[in-house]
């Protein structure tokens, strides 16, 4: 597999990146985790605009997802060769009436499913093209889900946005390379069942045992180097820093 960073701002576009959005291929096949604020633009640097074969989404808020309004113009109103076919969007229940009150001015309420198929996500295993996904609910104030993804035994885990939950330490268990979210600074922010800082998303790494931490979704007031720090106290693990453009080969 190979994961490519589009986006890996947390709450906000930073200047250095857009908001969550992660490029996994494999076997000709790509799939888009995430679509957040920003992450259209940047998706062009490294896929054509109709070469996506499906999107998941982890969550709707607008950092994780609604950038798929853009993309539903690009898809519907395609200048060449008219309008795409339904491509699988999978996202929490809802997600087709979230995206619709976003963009606000689609030509008929079921607009959007004439270019996305969507089709709602469950805490369970189904497959995506070549990839095998395990979705479980984690802990945030939204329907949120993170995701183990596995392809020819080797294996991702995505958080998604998450508290500290045992449901993380699950889908995480022995993945090659664990993409985790590490908004807060460890001793700064205390807000229950919201986000994870760097200390608590190496000890995830650490009870899970895996074999990388890339550290995503940290917000523009977020020092990245702390959270890498506080990780590395408790994971022994190499630990990194997501960065926009960045290419992992898992």
């Amino acid at each position: 597999m190979k994961l490519t960073v589009v986006g890996c701002s947390g709450s906000f576009p930073s200047t250095e990146s857009a908001c969550s959005s992660y490029l996994l291929e494999a076997d000709g096949f790509r799939l888009l985790l995430d679509m957040g604020n920003g992450a259209l633009g940047e998706l062009q640097r490294h896929s054509g605009l109709y070469d996506l074969d499906a999107v998941i989404l982890s969550h709707l808020h607008a950092d994780h997802c609604i950038d798929l309004c853009g993309y539903f113009v690009v898809r519907y109103y395609r200048p060449d060769g008219g309008r795409c076919d339904p491509m699988p969007v999978y996202g929490p229940a809802g997600t087709e009436r979230r995206l619709t009150a976003a963009h606000a001015d689609v030509p008929h309420d079921g607009a959007m499913s004439e270019v996305f198929d969507f089709r709602t996500l469950t805490p369970g295993t189904f497959t995506v093209g070549p990839f095998t996904i395990h979705a479980e609910r984690v802990s945030h104030p939204v329907e949120a889900f993170g995701f183990r993804i596995e392809h020819n035994g080797r294996s991702l885990t995505y958080s998604g946005d998450t508290g500290p939950c045992e449901a993380l330490d699950s889908l995480a268990a022995g993945s090659d390379l664990f993409l985790c979210e590490a908004s807060f600074t460890y001793g700064k922010e205390d807000i229950p069942d919201l986000h994870l800082n760097g200390r608590e998303a190496g000890e995830h790494a650490r009870r899970a045992g895996v074999g990388r931490l890339v550290l995503t979704h940290i917000p523009p007031w977020t020092d990245p180097e702390i959270s890498v720090r506080d990780a590395q106290k408790v994971y022994d693990g190499p630990v990194e820093v997501a960065r926009a453009g960045a290419a992992y080969e898992v």
